[in-house]
């Protein structure tokens, strides 16, 4: 099985675009060695799917989180029918890399390291080069874009990584960042950015569960009644809610629209 027949099945399916990284070309600095997860393999197979741009400029958090939603699911289950074409076609096993969670939550990272920097891959195998924001941008879809992968033992070449410079330099990404995450160049400031992008994450569940320790029954019957509780209640089944695409939606670069 050769690339372009990955990438045509992986189309078919509606992924909207497929870079392919032979894994002696991978390389980020903090992520661990993908043979961890697995021993034998030899390439890393990214796809990408666009974003929708109504979810991205609504000024509802609500409809930004369900446009992420959305696009995680649709992912997860073009990961799972490629994987299968693959295992089916070749008996070699095929590994999913999701967008985003589940996360290694132990120290030393305590989930702000992935298991594999869809990042670093995706400029590594053609799909976009990084912007001021540190994120990848596309020539065609811009910033709007998300990122997921497949670890397979199929020895694959890469693709050729982008020459092409996207980036204009305007500076939108670092003024419309509420966390200010993105103010010194080449860094986000991680936990600046999830204070800002996850009001419903970790920190605000145990700041709630401070107020609520040693609080009268009255008190806290009406903390359990507060909005703030609900949210933060359906966080924790839906998942990582990401409230801000704000460095997403102001580039400029590509916009589908």
């Amino acid at each position: 099985m050769n690339k372009e027949e990955i990438r045509t099945f992986a189309r078919s399916q509606g992924v909207d675009a497929v870079g392919f990284l032979a894994l002696a070309d991978y390389k980020s600095p903090k992520s661990p060695d993908p043979r961890n997860y697995l021993p034998k393999v030899r390439s890393i197979i990214v796809f990408a799917h666009r974003m929708l741009d109504g979810a991205l400029d609504s000024e509802n958090p609500r409809f930004n989180i369900a446009g992420r939603m959305a696009v995680m699911d649709t992912s997860k289950a073009h990961l799972y029918k490629v994987a299968r074409f693959i295992e089916d076609g070749t008996g070699k096993p095929a590994s999913p890399v999701l967008s985003s969670y589940p996360l290694d939550m132990a120290a030393p990272t305590f989930g702000l390291v992935g298991d594999i920097s869809l990042r670093h891959a995706a400029v590594q195998s053609g799909l976009g080069v990084f912007g001021r924001h540190n994120l990848v941008i596309h020539p065609r879809f811009g910033s709007r874009l998300s990122f997921t992968a497949l670890l397979t033992e199929l020895a694959l070449e890469s693709d050729l990584p982008l020459k092409e410079e996207l980036c204009n330099d305007c500076g939108l990404c670092v003024e419309a960042c509420p966390g200010k995450a993105l103010d010194n160049e080449g860094k986000t400031e991680e936990l600046k950015c999830l204070r800002a992008s996850q009001p419903f994450g970790i920190p605000g569940a145990i700041g709630y569960i401070r107020k609520f320790i040693g609080k009268s029954p009255e008190e806290q019957q009406n903390l359990l009644k507060d909005p703030v509780f609900m949210s933060l209640y359906q966080a924790s089944f839906i998942g990582f809610q990401y409230t801000c695409f704000n460095c997403i939606a102001v580039c400029p670069v590509g916009l589908t629209r």
